[in-house]
C-alpha cells in the first residue's frame, strides 16, 4: 500500500489542532511532568534542521510521559525582545513588533509541520504587554527587597526599614554596597531623599555607577555573554568599558546559595563546573595598606594572606576609582593613555589574556603593613574591579601572572615559601610548603599560617577573614527600545516605582529606535512618556515640570529579564490578577525536564535559578530551583560546500583539479547542487549572484565538483536545511526519526539528507506490515510466542532507551522489530497494535492513521504503553554447536531447561555424533 506522508501528516495536525489534543488541564488527579525547551528567540530566518533536535527530544519525552499516565505540560512560547528586530527597525523603520510578529508566525507554521504536542493554548511572548506586565512586578518586588544574611534570604523592605527606625545599622546583617553605620535617631532625622538614597544601598535593584560594555555603534550596554573578541555578537563593532548608572540585580547575595544548589540537580558536569567557576568562590582575607603621602588606603582581597611578608608591589584595575587620586603629575600622561587603551578591552578579554603584559606606574607607593616596605603601585589590566576590590598585593615570588609583571618591570622578587625552585626565574605556588623570611610565619604550614596571619591583621586592626565571589551583580539596564520598559519614575534625582495598578507600563511609540540628539536612550524620542503621580497615568512628556509630573526610566530591561520567569507563567498563562496562581505553582512545581543548549550556563540558566530563588523567599512560590533535570543537545552540524575560484579571475576549476591553480575556496549555498550528489548545477550558481553571471567552469568529465566539510550550520555558510524541505519530501516523521537516529543527543553529529532514505524505507515497511497488498488487513488470531519474544523484546530496549534518553538506538530497535515481524509475516493485531503505540513517541503521524485504521475512535497519544513481560523474552530452546577435536560438526537445539548433565548425554547419544565417535568414547567433554 502507498505510504503517502503528506496526505496523513496533514490530517493528523488538522486533527491535533481542532480537538486541542496536547492541552493540558490544571484539574487532574493525575501525576504532573513538566517537560519544557529553551525559550526560543524567533530570528527571521525561520528554523533550520539543526534547531528541532532538542525539540524532538523532548517530544518524545512528554509523549512517553502521557502514555504512563502522566499529566504533561509541554508549553511552547516566544523570547520576543532582542536585538535583530531592533537592529531591522533601525535599518527599515519598521516597528519591531512587525517584524516579531512575522518572525513568529513562521516559526510556528513550521514547528507545526514536525508534528509536536505543544500546548498551543499557553503560548507566551515575551514581548506581549500581557506578559511583560509581570516582569515589570517581579522587578518591583526585587526593588522593594533586601537580603537579610541572618536569615539567609530576601525579605521585604519594610522590614529593613523597621531595624532602621528601632537600631539604625546597629546588628544589621545585609548584602550591600557600602558598609553604613548610622543610629536610629540619626535615620529619623534623616530626609526622605536621604532615606531612599540610603535603601538603594540594600535594595536587591538597585541603580549604581558602574563599569559596563558599551557599543555606541548598538547605543546600548552588552552582557558578557553579547561580547566577541572585543566586539558585539551582533554587527561585529567594537565595545569599550565605561562608567554609567546603571540598575543592577544583586545576584550577588544569592552567590552561596547558587553555589550549594547545584549539588541536587541533575545537570551536566561540565555546565555545573561552568557555574561553579563563574560564581567563583574563594576565602582569604581582606587588608588595607597605607598610601604614602595619602590618607586613602588601598583595600585588597587575597586568598593568600600567608604570603604578605612578599608582597612587593600592588596593581589596581585601570577603572579604580583611586587611580584618579595617587597618580602623581609626572605619571598621569601614561596613566591615561593606558586606561584609554584597557577601556578597549572587556573584562572577559582581560581574564581570558594571560601571556600579555602591560601596566602604568601610578607614581604613588603603598606601605606593607607587616614588613614595613614601600610598595610601588601599578595599573594593569589583568585586575578587574568587579572581583575582590579592584586592587591586589603581588607577590610575584608565588604567583605567576604577577611573576611576569615583576620581571617585566624589573620589580623585586622575594621568596616567602620554602622551595628548592628559583623564583627569580619561574614563581612557585604551592600550599604544601612552609614560610620561610615571614617573621613570626616562619616554619608554619599554609593553614598555620593562614589563621596566624588573619589573626594579626584583625588585631591590627587592618582587616579580617572573608569569603568572596567572582559573580558580580547583574546589569539590568539596556539603552535600547525593543525591550520591557522598566517601571521607575524620577523625583528630585531619586528613583521610585510605579504602583502595581498601572502595570503594564507599555512601550511608547517612537519616531525613530536610534539614542536621541542629547545621547538619551531611544525612549527618549516618545512623545507620551511621563508620569502624572497626582492622577497614576502615562502623559505628555511636554507635561513634565517634577512636581507632579515626573520623566520615566528611558532604558529598558535587558533581553534576560522576560526568559528569568517564563516557565512560571506556563503554569497559569492567562491569569491577569498575578504571575501565576499558587496552587499551580504547586501543582506543576519544577521543571522536570529542560533541554536546550550548553551556551546559556553563565546566563539564562544563573538568572532563572536566582529570580526562582527569590521568589521563593518571598513566598510565591514553594521549590527552590527551576529546573531539576537538564539536557545539553548537541548540535546538527552542516555539510557546507565549496568552489575554488582561480585568483584574480570569475574562472571556478572543479575540486580534484584545483592544486594545479592558485585558488580561493567560497561557500556556496548547498541547494545549488544537483540531488544530494556534490556536482554543482553551474547555470543555477550563475543565477545565484550577479557577480557569478559571467562565470567559467573548469570541469573534470563534464560536471563541477564541489568540495564538502562539515561545519557549524550557519546561514552565513550557505549550508543551511531547511526542514520545510525534508517534511515535504520524506515526512514530518521522517524527519523526527532521523535526527534521533543520527547519534546521542548530547554529541553534535553531521547532516547528511541522503541518510533520510534509509529512515523513510522504514518508514513503508512499517505500514505495509498493516497492509495485504493495497488492503488494510490484521488478523484476530493469537500471535506465536516468536512474535510475543520481537514485540516484548522492543518493549524492555525502548523504555530503557527512553528513560536514559538514548533515542538513536531506539529508531534502530524499530527497524530490527519491523524486519523481524515481516520475516514472520506478522499482520496479528496483539502485536501490531501496541508496536504502533510503542513508535507513536517518535513518528507520531503515521502512528495515529495506523491506529485509526485498527478501530480505535480517539487518538493514541493518551493510550497506556505497552507493558513488559519477561515470561516472553525466556528461551524454550538453545541451540548448541557440537565441536569434535575443534572442528564444528553439526548443531543441536535443547530444551533450556535441561541440566549441564543432560545435555552431554543427549548430544554423546544423538545419532550425529554417534557416527563421529563410531563407537569411541570421548576422553573429555566441556
Amino acid at each position: 500500500m502507498f505510504y503517502d506522508h503528506k496526505q496523513i501528516e496533514k490530517k493528523w495536525q488538522k486533527y491535533w489542532e481542532d480537538n486541542q489534543t496536547y492541552k493540558t488541564s490544571n484539574n487532574t488527579d493525575k501525576p504532573k511532568f513538566y517537560v519544557l525547551d529553551m525559550f526560543p528567540y524567533p530570528s527571521g530566518a525561520g528554523l533550520h534542521v539543526g534547531h528541532p533536535l532538542g525539540y524532538i527530544a523532548s517530544d518524545i519525552y512528554a509523549r512517553y510521559k502521557r502514555h504512563q499516565g502522566f499529566n504533561v505540560l509541554h508549553p511552547v512560547g516566544y523570547d520576543s525582545f532582542g536585538l535583530p528586530a531592533e537592529q531591522y527597525a533601525i535599518q527599515t523603520g519598521q516597528h519591531p513588533a512587525i517584524t516579531t510578529e512575522q518572525n513568529i508566525n513562521r516559526y510556528e507554521e513550521q514547528l507545526r509541520k514536525i508534528g509536536f504536542s505543544f500546548d498551543w493554548s499557553r503560548e507566551v511572548r515575551t514581548s506581549d504587554a500581557s506578559y511583560y506586565k509581570w516582569t515589570q512586578w517581579i522587578f518591583i518586588e526585587l526593588y522593594h527587597s533586601w537580603y537579610n544574611k541572618n536569615t539567609d534570604k530576601a525579605e521585604a523592605i519594610d522590614t529593613l526599614i523597621k531595624h532602621f527606625e528601632e537600631k539604625g545599622t546597629d546588628g544589621l546583617n545585609a548584602n550591600q554596597n557600602d558598609e553604613l553605620n548610622f543610629t536610629a535617631e540619626e535615620w529619623a532625622n534623616a530626609s526622605d531623599i536621604d532615606k531612599e538614597d540610603i535603601l538603594l544601598n540594600y535594595r536587591l535593584a538597585y541603580r549604581a555607577e558602574t563599569t559596563v560594555n558599551w557599543c555606541p555603534a548598538l547605543g546600548t550596554v552588552l552582557a558578557n555573554d553579547e561580547i566577541k573578541d572585543g566586539k558585539s555578537e551582533r554587527g561585529g563593532f567594537p565595545v569599550f568599558q565605561k562608567k554609567m548608572m546603571q540598575w543592577s540585580m544583586r545576584i550577588s547575595a544569592y552567590s552561596e546559595r547558587l553555589l550549594q544548589g547545584l549539588s541536587r540537580l541533575d545537570w551536566p558536569q561540565p555546565l555545573k563546573d561552568s557555574q561553579e567557576y563563574w560564581i567563583g568562590k574563594s576565602q582569604g582575607a581582606q587588608v588595607q595598606f597605607q598610601v604614602e603621602g595619602h590618607d586613602e588606603v588601598v583595600e585588597v582581597f587575597t586568598t593568600r594572606p600567608d604570603t604578605i611578608f612578599g608582597a612587593t608591589f600592588m596593581v589596581l584595575a585601570p577603572e579604580n576609582p583611586l587611580v584618579d587620586t595617587i597618580t602623581t603629575a609626572a605619571q598621569k600622561v601614561e596613566v591615561d593613555t593606558y586606561i584609554e587603551e584597557t577601556s578597549k578591552k572587556t573584562e572577559r578579554d582581560r581574564m581570558s589574556d594571560v601571556k600579555n603584559v602591560s601596566g602604568a606606574f601610578t607614581g604613588s607607593y603603598a606601605i606593607n603593613p607587616f614588613s614595613g616596605e614601600k610598595m610601588p603601585i601599578y595599573i594593569s589590566d589583568y585586575v578587574l574591579m568587579g572581583y575582590g576590590t579592584g586592587a591586589v598585593m603581588a607577590v610575584p615570588a608565588h604567583d605567576e601572572r604577577d611573576h611576569r609583571f615583576a620581571k617585566k618591570f624589573n620589580l623585586e622578587i622575594k621568596k616567602v615559601v620554602a622551595t628548592e625552585e628559583d623564583v627569580l626565574e619561574n614563581s612557585f605556588d604551592s600550599k604544601d610548603s612552609v614560610c620561610v623570611n615571614s617573621d613570626f610565619l616562619n616554619g608554619l604550614s599554609y593553614n598555620d599560617a593562614k589563621s596566624k596571619i588573619i589573626s594579626e591583621i584583625e588585631t591590627k586592626g587592618i582587616g579580617h577573614g572573608t569569603t568572596n565571589y567572582r559573580q558580580r551583580d547583574a546589569i539590568f539596564s539596556r539603552q535600547r527600545y525593543w525591550g520591557e520598559p522598566v517601571p521607575i519614575y524620577y523625583k528630585d534625582g531619586m528613583p521610585y516605582t510605579l504602583p502595581v495598578s498601572a502595570l503594564p507600563l507599555e512601550l511608547p511609540e517612537v519616531e525613530k529606535y536610534l539614542p536621541t540628539e542629547d545621547g538619551d536612550p531611544p525612549l527618549g524620542n516618545a512623545k507620551t512618556f511621563a508620569w502624572d503621580e497626582a492622577n497614576q497615568k502615562v502623559v505628555s512628556t511636554d507635561l513634565i515640570d517634577d512636581k507632579t509630573i515626573f520623566p520615566l526610566e528611558l532604558s529598558t530591561m535587558p533581553g534576560w529579564a522576560g526568559s528569568s520567569w517564563y516557565f512560571l507563567r506556563y503554569m497559569d498563562p492567562q491569569n491577569d490578577g498575578e504571575f501565576s496562581a499558587k496552587n499551580l505553582s504547586d501543582y506543576w512545581g519544577q521543571v522536570d525536564l529542560y533541554i536546550g543548549g550548553s551556551e546559556h550556563a553563565t546566563g539564562h540558566l544563573l538568572y532563572s535559578r536566582f529570580w526562582n530563588m527569590f521568589l521563593k523567599d518571598r513566598g510565591y512560590i514553594n521549590h527552590d530551583e527551576p529546573f531539576q533535570k537538564l539536557i545539553n543537545q548537541g548540535m546538527i552540524l552542516g555539510m557546507s560546500a565549496f568552489v575554488y575560484r582561480i585568483e584574480g579571475t570569475n574562472k571556478y576549476v572543479s575540486k580534484n583539479l584545483a592544486s594545479e591553480y592558485q585558488t580561493q575556496q567560497i561557500h556556496v549555498d548547498v541547494s545549488l547542487l544537483k540531488g544530494t550528489s556534490d556536482e554543482l548545477d553551474t547555470e543555477a550558481f550563475k543565477a545565484w549572484r550577479p557577480d557569478y553571471a559571467d562565470a567559467e567552469f573548469i570541469l573534470e568529465d563534464g560536471k563541477y565538483i564541489t568540495d564538502r566539510e562539515v561545519e557549524k550550520m550557519s546561514k552565513s555558510k550557505y549550508n543551511v536545511v531547511n526542514p520545510d524541505d525534508i517534511c515535504e519530501e520524506y515526512g514530518a516523521d521522517g524527519l523526527r526519526l532521523y535526527e534521533m537516529f543520527l547519534g546521542p543527543l548530547e554529541q553534535s553529529k553531521p547532516w547528511n539528507t541522503q541518510g533520510l532514505s534509509g529512515v523513510y524505507g522504514f518508514l513503508k515497511k512499517f505500514w505495509n506490515l498493516y497492509f495485504n497488498g493495497d488492503v488494510f488487513e490484521v488478523s484476530e488470531e493469537e500471535p506465536t510466542k516468536a512474535e510475543y519474544k520481537v514485540l516484548h523484546t522492543l518493549i524492555k530496549k525502548v523504555v530503557y532507551d527512553i528513560e536514559n534518553f538514548s533515542f538513536n538506538t531506539s529508531v534502530s530497535s524499530f527497524m530490527i522489530a519491523v524486519n523481524e515481524l515481516q520475516k514472520l509475516k506478522c499482520n496479528k493485531r496483539n502485536i501490531l497494535e501496541p508496536l504502533a503505540v510503542i513508535i507513536s513517541p517518535y513518528a507520531p503521524h503515521i502512528c495515529e492513521e495506523l491506529w485509526s485504521l485498527l478501530g480505535n475512535g480517539e487518538s493514541i497519544e493518551f493510550e497506556k504503553f505497552p507493558a513488559l513481560n519477561e515470561d516472553y523474552l525466556i528461551e524454550d530452546e538453545i541451540e548448541y554447536p557440537v565441536s569434535v577435536n575443534g572442528k564444528m560438526k553439526f548443531k543441536i537445539s535443547l530444551s533450556a531447561q535441561l541440566s549441564a548433565k543432560e545435555v552431554e548425554d543427549l548430544v554423546i547419544s544423538n545419532e550425529k555424533m554417534q557416527q563421529i565417535l563410531e563407537g569411541k568414547t570421548p576422553k573429555k567433554s566441556l
